[in-house]
């Protein structure tokens, strides 16, 4: 299955581009690839117009919405899930398409389906480069708080000799002839019942850059391109969980003749804590403690992500009682929640294996008290009934 194309790229607007932008350039590709176009097309053309208008739908129902399109900036495809839901296989909701377009623009589209439609004039193709995946390791004391990371990639960056053009002067960078720049050329076809299609490929003689370099320059061959080493500087959020994407706009690979660069999508790789456990924005932590300290109290000292946390163990504290620290755990990802986790402790009761004969003598005194009998008709009962199924 392909991946998903970035949103921004599916309706070849710049990720600044305002809401009314977003709304022109999906009015655009909606009425290009409308089923209703394609009618006399062959199968694989329509469902070739199918998908594309499928996609571009699904961009839209994000970037259109301020919320959705704040998540999908910040954290790509993932805010999707974040957020609840998301575009995700695109539904109409079961409305007829066209019903669908009236409901986002409002009135009627005024389709012309007697030709492909509409004679827009040519617009040179904006190329944009690759996005560069990599991942970093972090500690539950880094997500608590937050952090700035610094990761070492190699990418394509603009041509110091050139300035990323593939030429020293613009008069060697001509516009491709046979596509106008636009890196795509369209051809007329014969459907299998008489009808006419359009297919279009990539242009065959500028290889889809909409651009003919006729001089190149020496250092990189008239890519525009070289690679580099470089270290980019991360913001990671507090709250952020392992296997997140953080999205990092523009630090991804440079794109030939000036065009825009790719992202750097950052994956977090979350590293186990030695004495805690995490689960959502809660905490966990197992305590033993002896049977004296269980049966006279006292106090211990629990490993929390800000430092220690003293906490009173109470006389005659059972084996499994659990102590909520409030707000000891982690906070939630700036935008998607509110609040901060707890810290659970556990108490677990260790008994001890071997004992002398004096200690079994003294022992054996203490069991024929009625002290040492279990009575869960009293508090205890409500104490094993509250902690039994918390773990």
């Amino acid at each position: 299955m392909a991946a998903k194309r970035d949103y921004y790229e599916v309706l070849g607007v710049d990720r600044k581009a305002s809401a009314d932008e977003i709304k022109q350039a999906y009015r655009k590709l909606a009425l290009k690839w409308h089923p209703d176009r394609w009618v006399s097309a062959s199968d694989a053309e329509k469902k070739t117009a199918e998908e594309n208008f499928k996609e571009a739908a699904e961009a839209y129902s994000v970037l259109s919405d301020a919320d959705k399109r704040a998540r999908y900036d910040q954290f790509g495809f993932a805010g999707e899930q974040m957020g609840g839901g998301g575009a995700g296989g695109f539904d109409f909701g079961g409305m007829d398409i066209n019903d669908f377009l009236r409901n986002i623009f409002g009135g009627s589209f005024g389709f012309d389906f007697g030709g492909f439609g509409g004679g827009s004039s040519a617009q040179e193709r904006v190329l944009r480069g690759r996005d560069i995946r990599t991942s970093v390791r972090l500690t539950l004391e880094e997500i608590a708080r937050g952090c700035d990371k610094e990761v070492s990639i190699e990418r394509a960056r603009p041509c110091p000799d050139c300035g990323g053009k593939g030429a020293r002067n613009e008069s060697d960078i001509k516009t491709c002839p046979s596509c106008n720049g636009q890196g795509r050329v369209r051809q007329q076809t014969r459907g299998l019942f008489g009808g006419f299609g359009y297919t279009v490929t990539t242009c065959p003689q500028c290889q889809g850059e909409g651009k003919i370099v006729t001089n190149p320059c020496r250092r990189c061959n008239g890519t525009g391109l070289e690679r580099r080493r470089e270290t980019v500087r991360v913001h990671i959020p507090a709250g952020v969980e392992d296997g997140m994407q953080i999205t990092v706009r523009g630090e991804g690979h440079s794109a030939p003749h000036g065009g825009v660069n790719g992202d750097l999508l950052v994956v977090i790789n979350e590293q186990a804590h030695p004495q805690l456990q995490r689960d959502g924005n809660n905490l966990f932590h197992t305590r033993v403690i002896s049977v004296m300290d269980a049966m006279l109290g006292t106090e211990v000292s629990i490993p929390c992500l800000d430092g220690s946390y003293k906490v009173k163990v109470e006389p005659g504290t059972q084996s499994g009682t659990v102590v909520k620290l409030k707000g000891k755990g982690l906070p939630c990802v700036q935008g998607y929640g509110r609040g901060v986790g707890d810290l659970y402790v556990k108490f677990q009761v260790w008994v001890p294996h071997h004992l002398s004969r004096q200690e079994k003598e003294t022992l054996e005194q203490m069991r024929s008290s009625s002290s040492f009998t279990p009575d869960l008709s009293r508090e205890d009962k409500a104490t094993f009934d509250k902690v039994k199924n918390i773990y």
